[in-house]
């Protein structure tokens, strides 16, 4: 574990030079990882050299496995449709299951970002956001513990430390690789969902108005979370909330996420959090700045109404 020092110097908020990235995301898991994965793409200040595919299981999967490998393939879709002019990072498949008994799973994925950590000069850390169930970040983690001084995870996960608990999808797919973030003294910046990212919120209406002119990437993210909403569709009004976006934007700019410094939770497998005032310190996020994180969003995917 990193000592106090090096450790909050690691958490502090990123300015003023371009980040070395890689993305962990369950891609086909709902309609945000591609909104993140397309930002992270088109941000100047972000060099995106890699993309994981993470597992997930609900109705948009038949198993873990098969939710990893649709997310590996519309992450290459997603990159498809970007300018030829953008650089493409290198894509790899990740973990076909959860972690078990605390047994890191070695997938391509985990083995290249610890190969990708363990080549970072010192002091110069290799941000990785991780927007899904983290069991490729996780087995990482176990599996070469040196690659801890070498990362900065920047996790959508659980809610907020004052909420009831911490049951949010991230999480409670895998509380083994979870707790893993929150135990091994990784430099960590949790984004939690209720309620801070909650709060990044769009609407159809609002995406073809911004996005209706932004080409076959702004067409394909409009329709996606049309398709949503109507298969989703309820009583009333209808807004999506773009979580995974929170972890890209954070990274852009971290005045748009006020975070706090706090010491890491306690994660017990009902998905309660307790706390221990002597643990080790991650960074919260607290709030986000919705407008000017779909702003920057939109203008970068093309927009020619901003």
């Amino acid at each position: 574990m990193l000592d106090m020092p090096t450790l909050v110097q690691r958490l502090e908020p990123p300015r003023g030079r371009v980040l070395d990235m890689v993305l962990d995301t369950d891609a086909y898991n709902e309609i945000d990882d591609q909104f993140a994965l397309a930002y992270a793409a088109l941000s100047p200040s972000l060099n995106l050299q890699a993309v994981y595919a993470a597992p997930y299981f609900n109705e948009m999967s038949s198993s873990p496995a098969d939710g990893m490998e649709k997310s590996y393939q519309e992450i290459l879709h997603i990159l498809s449709l970007l300018d030829d002019c953008v650089k493409k990072p290198a894509v790899f498949r990740g973990a076909d299951r959860y972690m078990e008994n605390g047994q890191p799973i070695l997938s391509p994925a985990t083995l290249d970002l610890i190969e990708r950590a363990k080549a970072r000069p010192a002091g110069d850390p290799l941000y990785v956001a991780a927007i899904g169930c983290p069991v490729n970040v996780s087995s990482a983690i176990l599996a070469c513990p040196e690659i801890i001084d070498k990362i900065v995870v920047v996790w959508l996960g659980g809610n907020a430390h004052t909420w009831k608990d911490s049951h949010e999808f991230n999480l409670f797919q895998d509380v083994s690789s979870s707790r893993v973030l929150f135990d091994s003294g990784v430099p960590l910046v949790q984004m939690p969902c209720v309620d801070v990212t909650t709060h990044l919120a769009t609407t159809v209406p609002e995406l073809e108005y911004y996005l209706g002119d932004a080409g076959g990437l702004g067409q394909y993210l409009t329709e996606i979370v049309a398709r949503f909403n109507r298969t989703h569709e309820g009583a009333g009004a209808r807004s999506k909330v773009v979580w995974d976006i929170i972890t890209v934007a954070w990274l852009v700019n971290p005045d748009w996420v006020p975070t706090v410094l706090d010491h890491s939770p306690i994660l017990h497998e009902d998905c309660r959090l307790s706390f221990d005032r002597s643990r080790h310190l991650i960074r919260e996020a607290i709030s986000v700045d919705r407008d000017a994180v779909f702003t920057d969003l939109f203008r970068k995917l093309g927009s020619k109404r901003l």
